[in-house]
């Protein structure tokens, strides 16, 4: 469910996680004993349009939503703990979203994402529980993510001498952005709708079963679509497309790392300076959410273009689709034009 709200400024001060963390167990606290059982995202007529039969879904951020939507049809009514146009990473909790989520009949979340809905689930003890981290391996990147696995184009595995891989590795929740492993994900929230809601089990395994059949497809059109390519290296403003790399073979460099949050050194700088140089690269990608900044400053100082590449945390009024499909196309567009396909 989408709720139209204030966007926040992507480039507002942002507050350590630690902060964060205490924050939110503090809001926990405040929630049980004022005993706040409903859900707002900005108003107290969010529960509009919830239909009786129908159970209660709360999901984390946008591809968590999503599934929950395709795979619930009619018999879910999802609600978002992250607005339209807000930075995931930096949720932050009010004490109704806390109390919430342990009245919800299902909660779908990505542990490791959003360290504020991490503690609050943990606290909730809320029975029909999915973290979508569990039902797919995650791995660790870095600023740096290289998916070459055999030889084609301009591919550079290995070592290279003043090459930054930066040290920032970490385990990459970005697992959406890869159709299979979204697959993976999308059979385990069927799973977990069907336990909080067994007299519908057939239609959330049916509509899994159709939407792990359009993601097949997706990825098809991203192996054909980036087969025949003039170059594999592409950069990035953070690391979130690591997998979606290792899925097609291409080589993400990222100019900070997994954390958005994350500043880029001098060195970081200087080497993507280089690498750009040395393996053709011809576009600086940057986000519809964060800032662009240092993204169209490389580009500047090295003469190259920009353009989009949604990471699709959120969709917007910027976002080049109505919904995950539609962002991930826009995505195979972008790669293709950057990467010269033929």
């Amino acid at each position: 469910m989408n709720v139209s709200c204030p966007r926040p400024d992507s480039r507002a001060p942002r507050i350590s996680r630690k902060i964060r963390k205490a924050r939110i167990t503090a809001v926990a606290a405040l929630a049980a004993a004022l005993g706040l059982v409903s859900l707002s995202a900005c108003s107290s007529d969010e529960d509009a349009g919830h239909k009786d039969g129908q159970i209660d879904v709360i999901a984390s951020f946008y591809p968590m939503e999503f599934l929950a939507q395709q795979i619930g049809g009619n018999h879910v009514h999802v609600t978002g703990l992250t607005k339209p146009g807000q930075e995931p990473h930096d949720l932050e909790l009010r004490p109704k979203q806390v109390a919430a989520l342990e009245k919800a009949d299902a909660v779908v979340y990505l542990k490791g994402l959003q360290p504020a809905v991490d503690t609050a689930v943990e606290q909730s003890g809320a029975k029909h529980v999915v973290d979508a981290a569990s039902l797919t391996s995650v791995e660790k990147h870095g600023n740096e993510v290289d998916g070459h696995h055999h030889s084609t184009g301009d591919n550079h595995s290995g070592e290279e001498e003043g090459h930054d891989h930066g040290d920032e590795n970490g385990a990459d929740p970005h697992i959406w952005l890869d159709p299979v492993k979204y697959a993976e994900v999308a059979k385990g929230v069927a799973k977990t709708l069907a336990e909080a809601d067994p007299a519908h089990r057939a239609d959330y395994e049916k509509n899994a079963a159709a939407l792990t059949k359009r993601l097949g497809d997706l990825d098809k059109k991203f192996a054909d679509g980036l087969r025949n390519r003039a170059s594999d290296t592409f950069i990035t403003t953070h690391a979130a497309f690591g997998y979606l790399s290792e899925r097609y073979g291409l080589t993400e460099e990222s100019i900070s790392g997994i954390d958005p949050e994350s500043e880029p050194s001098a060195a970081r700088i200087k080497n993507l300076h280089k690498l750009a140089k040395d393996h053709h690269v011809s576009t600086v990608f940057f986000e519809t959410i964060a800032s662009p900044a240092t993204a169209k400053t490389l580009a500047g100082d090295l003469g190259l273009k920009t353009d989009v590449l949604d990471p699709l945390e959120g969709i917007t009024d910027e976002s080049k689709g109505h919904d995950y499909f539609e962002v991930m196309e826009s995505n195979l567009a972008a790669l293709q034009k950057a990467l010269g396909t033929k």
